[in-house]
């Protein structure tokens, strides 16, 4: 169904937004789908969630767009470089998804060295009552935790992991001034680490980072936890590292071609697999929510963003 409106429509939704999110954004613009218009010569701002694509395509279809305003703090799904060739703005959602998302990954951490999941399988399988024994696990103090992607997310989970007891170890693009010990590529991480952290934005420059070498530096007793985007890491080549015993095992809350997750990974019990839900709490929802509207609101009066991306 296509929207009748005696005026331009001004602000879009494209993509899987919450339902929430979707209602402010009709409430306040009355903002229909973009799939919806008829008229896309009115259109000014496009809200996008869900990681739906917004590429030369897509702005080409609205020739008079100035701003994209992304509900996430990752926006690999938009062409900035296009954008900006183009002078539209770009905003996203950073700093208030930190928290949640660090919270999720230290935990993460603590679950593939403890096998809190596993555990509950283990019991859940009748095993316990069958007499059988639980394998034993791995002390979180003292391992040493690599963090790839030392930004803000990245050093929020590091402090949560160090007050376990953690030993903490990180690469970025650059040195941090933080008294943690750095390592000049991901594969010198891996191979000082017990459990590497995959924080690293996503995009073209770091796309499959995570790769065979890197995994095989971390080697047969270390583990893997990407809380990331699924473009960092090279999938097939973390299957082939499970399979072979390369690596002890995996933490994974982000796929390459989401929802879809591989067969090989969902039959695995060394792999423990979540539905990409670093930032997926209400509060921190409803935050990001909040931090989108600013950024449209602002741009409709002033043509600039609260959080710029470009």
């Amino acid at each position: 169904m296509t929207v009748d409106t005696l005026h331009p429509v001004r602000v879009v939704q494209h993509g899987g937004l919450l339902p929430f999110v979707r209602e402010w954004l009709t409430d306040r613009y009355a903002a229909p789908a973009l799939a919806d218009i008829d008229d896309p010569s009115g259109v000014v701002v496009v809200v996008v969630g869900g990681g739906a694509k917004v590429g030369a395509t897509e702005m080409d279809a609205l020739p008079n767009l100035g701003a994209i305003a992304n509900f996430g703090v990752g926006y690999d799904n938009i062409d900035v470089v296009e954008a900006t060739r183009r002078g539209i703005v770009v905003s996203n959602t950073p700093d208030v998804l930190t928290e949640a998302v660090a919270d999720l990954a230290a935990f993460l951490v603590i679950d593939v060295l403890r096998g809190i999941t596993a555990a509950d399988r283990f019991v859940r399988s009748g095993a316990w009552g069958r007499g059988e024994k639980m394998p034993l696990t791995r002390d979180v103090r003292d391992a040493v935790v690599g963090v790839l992607g030392l930004g803000r997310i990245g050093t929020a989970a590091a402090n949560r992991l160090e007050a376990f007891g953690a030993v903490i170890h990180y690469h970025s693009r650059n040195p941090k001034d933080v008294a943690w010990p750095y390592h000049a590529t991901p594969t010198e991480l891996a191979a000082a680490s017990d459990v590497l952290l995959v924080l690293t934005p996503g995009g073209a420059g770091t796309e499959k980072i995570v790769d065979a070498a890197v995994l095989d530096a971390l080697g047969p007793d270390g583990y893997l936890v990407n809380v990331a985007r699924g473009s960092v890491l090279d999938e097939n080549a973390l299957i082939a590292a499970l399979e072979e015993g390369r690596v002890a095992g995996a933490g994974l809350d982000v796929f390459a071609n989401e929802p879809h997750v591989p067969e090989a990974l969902l039959r695995r019990h060394d792999v423990v697999l979540l539905p990409h839900v670093g930032s997926a709490t209400i509060q921190t929802r409803e935050a990001m929510g909040r931090l989108v509207i600013d950024n449209v609101d602002l741009f409709l009066e002033r043509r600039t963003l609260v959080t710029p991306v470009n």
